[in-house]
């Protein structure tokens, strides 16, 4: 049986459900020119792919593989793979947001197409109410997902053998409306600027986990310390799947094991699943309010200062430096700065959420979109609309006593 490995936000060897599907494989990754066309040439998360690529290829080496690369369209892709070879279908890990979800559909009116599940925790129809709807409030949702949740989720997957077919493993293979071209394996080739990364982005995930051992008994309490590092540091390798989501949950096992509370972490791990459940199931959450109708008061000038770090508000433009500069956003100033801009700035919600996606490293689009929302009020389970982080308090209450010595380190 020959098979297409279609690696998107899974791109590693260890843990991945790609490797566990036996046949003659051709493992693949397209880089989407309908989402990098619209980036800019200095986009650092195009840098972290292209490394993260790179190990992969070697990983797939190692297990006498190899990864295919190319740059198009997904549909154009396969058109090219299937006019110039015969395979049974594409296997790849689901992903559910509106793009990647018809994304997918296209492709599938091409081949037969095998999803694996992968990405998150639970699958979108795994978590419902009784009467098979999705929970739109998280504390039920988080309960029912932990009676749920069982040893079969935390399932380490074991690579088979698999036979690599003949291929130009060597270039990126550039597939457009002029046919096909190759190029050096380079971020030039599709281009785009090699950008340094942060030493946390650089580093494996594996001794993310490591330094995070010696955090996590106190997680809950200095997790929203901005200056501190108290936190994982994971959110990006969990976006682009550097690491499994299983092999965070069986490291907590044992976590759990030696006495520790690992009940707050597995619940923020569960709150990334609660949000991509709710953007598959209500699709127009993207753009639109899921119940309170304030649209906000579109002003260009504040949105300029917001976006410049120029507002005068010190903790909020120390978050927008650090963005700006490293991609990061701890993700304290994350609400911070959402609420300041949906509810002192009084602009709309999607205005923050598109900036913020054109910077995070770990952008994610139900994580993002659906905390913007929370933020604004106007989401499923909202932070009051009444509700608002004063920046000042935040910035001197006892919780953030810290957050001066943040705004030294981001702004001033």
């Amino acid at each position: 049986m020959r098979r297409i490995l279609w690696f998107r936000r899974d791109l590693r060897v260890h843990d991945n459900p790609l490797l566990s599907q036996e046949g003659d494989v051709l493992p693949i990754f397209i880089f989407d020119s309908a989402i990098l066309e619209s980036l800019p040439v200095n986009d650092r998360r195009v840098t972290f792919i292209f490394h993260s690529l790179l190990h992969l290829k070697s990983a797939l080496q190692a297990r006498g593989l190899d990864l295919a690369l190319f740059y198009g369209k997904p549909a154009d892709v396969f058109s090219w793979l299937l006019q110039n070879g015969s395979y049974h279908d594409v296997c790849a890990s689901g992903d559910y947001d509106a793009y990647a979800l018809s994304r997918d559909r296209e492709v599938s009116h091409l081949l037969e197409f095998t999803y694996v599940h992968d990405t998150y925790i639970f699958t979108p129809d795994e978590v419902l109410k009784k009467d098979k709807t999705p929970y739109q409030v998280f504390t039920p949702f988080y309960n029912s997902a932990k009676a749920i949740f069982n040893p079969a989720h935390m399932k380490e997957f074991i690579p088979v053998s698999q036979m690599p077919i003949d291929f130009d493993y060597t270039s990126i293979h550039r597939i457009d409306m002029h046919g096909h071209t190759t190029l050096p394996i380079a971020l030039e080739s599709i281009h785009f600027q090699v950008q340094n990364l942060t030493d946390h982005q650089k580093m494996p995930p594996d001794e993310k986990l490591t330094l995070f051992s010696q955090k996590l008994a106190h997680y809950q309490h200095n997790r929203d310390y901005m200056i501190l590092d108290a936190t994982s540091s994971l959110s990006t390798d969990l976006r682009f799947g550097t690491i499994s989501i299983r092999a965070v949950l069986r490291w907590l096992v044992e976590q759990k094991k030696q006495g520790i509370d690992t009940e707050p972490f597995f619940r923020q791990l569960i709150f990334r699943d609660f949000y991509a459940m709710l953007l598959y199931h209500f699709p127009h959450l993207a753009t639109q309010n899921f119940r309170y109708r304030f649209e906000g008061i579109p002003n260009e000038d504040y949105f300029k200062a917001f976006c410049t770090a120029k507002t005068g508000v010190p903790i909020v433009d120390a978050g927008i430096s650090e963005l700006l500069k490293t991609g990061e956003m701890h993700n304290r100033v994350r609400m911070i700065c959402a609420s300041f801009l949906t509810k002192n700035l009084l602009l709309p919600w999607q205005w923050g959420e598109a900036f913020f996606a054109q910077y995070l490293m770990d952008y994610d689009a139900s994580s993002n979109i659906l905390s913007w929302q929370w933020s604004a009020g106007t989401g499923v389970d909202p932070q009051p609309y009444f509700r608002i982080f004063n920046p000042t308090t935040q910035t001197v209450s006892t919780a953030e006593l810290n957050s001066a010595d943040f705004r030294k380190k981001h702004y001033e």
